[in-house]
């Protein structure tokens, strides 16, 4: 039975008791997770699971992995607190949500362009694109869309499309529909003021660099 993932309905929760499910060597799995697993170029959350310090987590289908040190002493059913890094989670949460308008924004402006890549990472995001010329000229305009989007601090929904399949999007009425597994603000106006740089990646390959000032705090729950 997969773990029930918690981060989705429940992002801002940074503590949760719950229950090994397995062990392997000093690998685990539990129950219902709030600790976030690397994906869709989101990294993983960093804290603990009983005490002991989580040095990696990884999917494998629908299952998370979660690698302690070799000597954690855990058995199945043992029961455990999990405890996140939650300064770093709600960073982790502003700089995903920033990149993803800016990104709807870029489709919205570049017709024909394809992200090729991206990286949300506690101190910023970055997004790739397959594109042949310097984006330079249009960061004004896309940090000025953004931070009006920031600014009227709409309500975002985040749910299943597919709940069986674990399939999610985020949606901002009137903006965008997005298909996406990560964790998610309640409202835009969290995200801060957002400012973006560009780089030359080379090889036809433009990056947006992604950052975002403090907005609204939100506290965990």
């Amino acid at each position: 039975m997969a773990v029930d993932k918690l981060f989705w309905t429940e992002p801002y929760r940074d503590r949760l008791a719950t229950v090994v499910t397995a062990v392997n060597d000093d690998c685990i799995t539990l129950r219902e997770t709030i600790f976030y697993a690397l994906s869709g170029g989101q990294e993983s959350d960093h804290g603990t699971i009983g005490g002991r310090t989580v040095f990696a987590a990884r999917k494998e289908g629908a299952e998370i992995i979660y690698q302690l040190a070799p000597d954690h002493g855990l058995a199945p059913d043992a029961a455990v607190e999990i405890v996140i890094d939650w300064a770093r989670r709600y960073r982790l949460m502003r700089l995903h949500f920033a990149a993803e308008i800016v990104l709807e924004l870029v489709y919205h402006r570049l017709s024909g362009v394809e992200k090729v890549g991206a990286h949300i990472a506690a101190d910023k995001a970055r997004i790739d694109f397959a594109w042949a010329e310097p984006v330079t000229p249009l960061l004004p305009d896309l940090a000025k869309a953004a931070n009006d989007i920031v600014a009227k601090d709409l309500p975002i929904t985040s749910a299943f499309s597919d709940e069986a399949t674990g399939r999610r999007y985020w949606e901002i009425p009137g903006f965008a529909r997005v298909p996406c597994g990560g964790t998610h603000l309640k409202r835009t106006g969290e995200i801060g003021i957002v400012s973006l740089k560009r780089r030359n990646i080379g090889k036809g390959k433009e990056r947006i660099e992604v950052y975002a000032e403090a907005g609204v705090e939100a506290d965990p729950v």
